[in-house]
């Protein structure tokens, strides 16, 4: 059986023990009920992993033995999606969890013309991506910004492989065809009513290739899934 995993700020790899943050130690004291002894697992979210157990049980500052630590250098393909925000935020939140159990590498989110503006909460949103790391047994963190207008992203953005997925007739191409062969790839999803024509024109001017993720019409989380699935796991 896998040891628990928990999220710790930072880690010093010379560390002989470390005390948890009263959120976790609540957590593995009060609610797991684990006891002096017990293993788990520790990461920053920055590729560093450390195993150890526990030395003092208290709710407020869980203490750590550590016994052996490790670096696990990120994969060679990351991916980077700038999506734009949607009016249900569960949606939203979902996709969060689901890009990074695949392992997306960054999430950016995009103020579009037909973005339907919502409440950002940003520390929420950064949680439920911690959570979705240890769930999935990872030892990095993906990178989530502050939401950014859609003009200002692509005029600033300098990845090499970049698409735009959109719903527009005209010269997109399958997304397929670039799959396997991209080391660092960003793409754009738009908002439920797709990215307007100027935006469309504006990304083609910077580079982005259009592309289309598939035969059917998605709903923006789930097109946001599925080219994470492509870009990352293909």
């Amino acid at each position: 059986m896998s040891l628990s995993y928990f999220y710790i700020e930072s880690f010093d790899p010379s560390q002989q023990s470390i005390t948890l943050d009263e959120d976790t130690s609540y957590h593995i004291v009060q609610v797991l009920r684990m006891k002096p002894q017990e293993k788990l697992q520790l990461t920053d979210g920055k590729g560093n992993l450390a195993t150890g157990h526990i030395i003092e049980c208290h709710k407020k500052h869980c203490t750590v033995q550590v016994e052996e630590s490790r670096f696990q250098p990120q994969g060679d393909r990351k991916v980077t999606i700038a999506i734009s925000l949607i009016k249900n935020t569960s949606r939203f939140e979902w996709f969060l969890e689901k890009a990074t159990e695949i392992g997306v590498t960054e999430m950016i989110p995009l103020l579009c013309e037909r973005t339907v503006k919502e409440r950002f909460r940003y520390d929420r949103m950064k949680g439920i991506i911690i959570s979705a790391m240890l769930q999935s047994q990872q030892c990095w963190l993906p990178i989530l910004h502050q939401p950014v207008a859609f003009g200002q992203f692509i005029a600033e953005d300098k990845t090499e492989q970049k698409f735009i997925a959109h719903c527009e007739e005209g010269n997109r191409q399958s997304i397929h065809q670039y799959i396997g062969a991209l080391a660092n790839s960003l793409i754009c999803i738009g908002p439920e009513g797709d990215f307007s024509p100027k935006e469309i024109e504006s990304a083609l001017q910077q580079q982005f290739i259009p592309v289309a993720l598939g035969k059917t019409r998605l709903r923006t989380e789930t097109a946001g899934v599925v080219a994470a699935v492509l870009l990352k796991l293909s």
